[in-house]
This record gives C-alpha cells, sequence and structure tokens, in this order.
C-alpha cells in the first residue's frame, strides 16, 4: 500500500502547474500546456481545464488518463443532477463525488489531483483534491510540480476580497514564472474564468495584455 501511495504522489509532481483562486465575483482557473512523460514532451498544448457545466470547472495534473476518467464520470452525473433536479449541480456536490471516486479507488490510486471550482447559489469555490480523495475548501490553490514557484507569487499577492479583474494579471504572473522554472511546465497556458456569465476561457490576446500589464 506504502509503495503504491508513494508512486501516485510522484506522478502528480512530475508534471503541470495549475491554479485555482476564489474571487469576489467568480473563480479563476489555470494551467500551462505542457504534457510530460519523464523528460519526453509528448504534447506541448494539452488541455489541463476543462469545463464541466456552464458553472463548474476542473483542472487536472497527474496521469492524464486517470484525470480524464475522473472528468468524464463528473461532466456526465452534472448533466444527470441537471436533468434529474433542474437546477445546476452544487459544487460542493461536484467536489464530493470526485472525492468518492478518487478514495474508492484507493488501493490502485488515480494518480491525478485536481481542482474543482465554480459558482454557485452559495457563491465561488475552489477545492482541492488529491489521489485519495481528501478534500480541502481553498481560497487560493496551486497544484503540480510548478506549484512552489507559482505560490511565491500567490502568497506574495492573493487577498480575499479581490476582483477577478484584479487578480488575473497575477494569476497569468504566477503560471508564467512556472514555466520559466519548471522543466515540466511550459510552452503556453490556458486561464479560465468562471461568473455570474458563466465559463470562459481567455483568448491568446487576453493573455498576452495580461503579461504586458504585469510586465513579465
Amino acid at each position: 500500500m506504502s509503495s503504491q501511495n508513494n508512486v501516485a504522489s510522484e506522478l502528480v509532481l512530475k508534471g503541470t502547474t495549475t491554479i485555482g483562486v476564489v474571487c469576489t465575483d467568480g473563480v479563476i482557473l489555470a494551467s500551462d500546456t505542457r504534457v510530460t512523460m519523464g523528460y519526453y514532451i509528448a504534447h506541448k498544448f494539452g488541455k489541463k481545464v476543462y469545463p464541466i457545466d456552464d458553472h463548474l470547472g476542473m483542472t487536472i495534473a497527474g496521469t492524464v488518463a486517470d484525470a480524464q476518467k475522473v472528468v468524464d464520470i463528473l461532466t456526465a452525473n452534472a448533466k444527470l443532477y441537471k436533468m434529474n433536479m433542474n437546477r445546476p449541480m452544487p459544487v460542493l456536490s461536484a467536489a464530493r463525488l470526485v472525492a468518492n471516486i478518487l478514495f474508492n479507488n484507493r488501493y490502485v490510486p488515480l494518480s491525478t489531483q485536481v481542482l474543482v471550482g465554480g459558482v454557485d447559489e452559495t457563491g465561488p469555490h475552489v477545492f482541492n483534491l488529491d489521489p485519495y480523495g481528501s478534500l480541502m475548501e481553498e481560497k487560493s490553490v496551486s497544484t503540480g510540480s510548478g506549484s512552489p514557484v507559482a505560490y511565491g507569487i500567490l502568497e506574495d499577492k492573493y487577498r480575499e476580497g479581490l476582483t477577478i479583474k484584479e487578480m488575473l494579471p497575477t494569476i497569468a504572473k504566477a503560471v508564467n514564472a512556472a514555466m520559466k522554472r519548471d522543466v515540466a511546465s511550459g510552452n503556453s497556458y490556458n486561464i479560465t474564468v468562471i461568473d455570474a456569465n458563466g465559463y470562459k476561457e481567455l483568448t491568446e490576446q487576453e493573455k498576452h495584455l495580461l503579461l504586458s500589464n504585469t510586465g513579465s
């Protein structure tokens, strides 16, 4: 069991930088796009931030196949919940479903660490889940091998009570810094905003402007 735990933890930390933050008017989810297999770059523009519903998103780090399995299960259940209950799945319910999936596979762990974030009637939320189903709600969080660099910027700049617009330049700077200093992160990055208007991925021009404003 301990050897399996070590393998899962090592796989989660071997690549990727993902970030999730809570703002007064929504949440921001971000990641780099480099997909690695050891020192081999398997893909330069991999997707690591996924839409689950109009109000809900998820980031992935670790083994891609394991993470995509969790994404597919959560997406299907979010759609079923909306059909049966006639309302969107609460963010906490989505996070607990992912926690149950991961915990039920704990003896052969799914080697992924995910962030589940979104906005519901209780407000904006971001939840951090490890490969064994541990669930923690966070205001500002980063996962993956580039997370120590990203945290250096997040812990300096993040403050509760800031809006999405105020936080976006900091998120862009944090991901960019991790891409420069972590060999398993790089190539490009994606930033997604989830607010009262729904799920939106920033365009290349919008991301370029954010970095221009930070001087990075």
